[in-house]
């Protein structure tokens, strides 16, 4: 198994959003960037685990868990002409955008704040902390053992 980092703007797409979900599911839409697109379609694996991350927001934190159900599945934005993530170049049969879906697992109380990441040395090399701005990283085994005794995971 790997653990990987999911970024999502909560004010687009939160934890809370994704327990209230169908079946707790949903794809993870939207990635556009080359190298996510790449682990995506690559290395992820269903079973993995996966941190749910609240970026771009007044306080950026993981917030939760979450596992890859399934994955290489074709971006459906990416088919879709009003969609802001419309690529006419991607094509049904070839598809240039690949997803996963993931289901929510558990919250994070108290929630890990990217302020106390920082502040925590045994998380130096963590991809999450340097200028990676990637929406979809790896996370260490001991980085997400570390992290997970900082806080209690409820299921959900």
């Amino acid at each position: 198994m790997n653990y990987w980092l999911l970024k999502s703007e909560p004010d687009s797409f939160s934890f809370s959003d994704l327990v209230n979900a169908p079946d707790k599911r949903t794809i993870w839409d939207g990635v556009r960037n080359y190298q996510a697109r790449n682990i995506l379609r690559d290395d992820i694996a269903q079973g993995d685990l996966a941190f749910f991350y609240h970026s771009a927001c007044k306080e950026p934190a993981i917030a939760g868990i979450c596992r890859v159900t399934r994955t290489g599945l074709a971006d459906p934005t990416a088919f879709d002409n009003s969609s802001p993530y419309f690529d006419p170049r991607s094509e049904q049969k070839n598809p240039r955008w690949i997803t996963i879906e993931v289901e929510a697992v558990a919250a994070l109380k108290p929630v890990i704040t990217l302020k106390s990441m920082r502040q925590d040395s045994a998380l130096q090399d963590m991809t999450l902390l340097s200028r990676a701005r990637l929406s979809v990283q790896p996370v260490s085994a001991a980085e997400w053992q570390h992290i997970l005794s900082q806080t209690v995971q409820t299921p959900v």
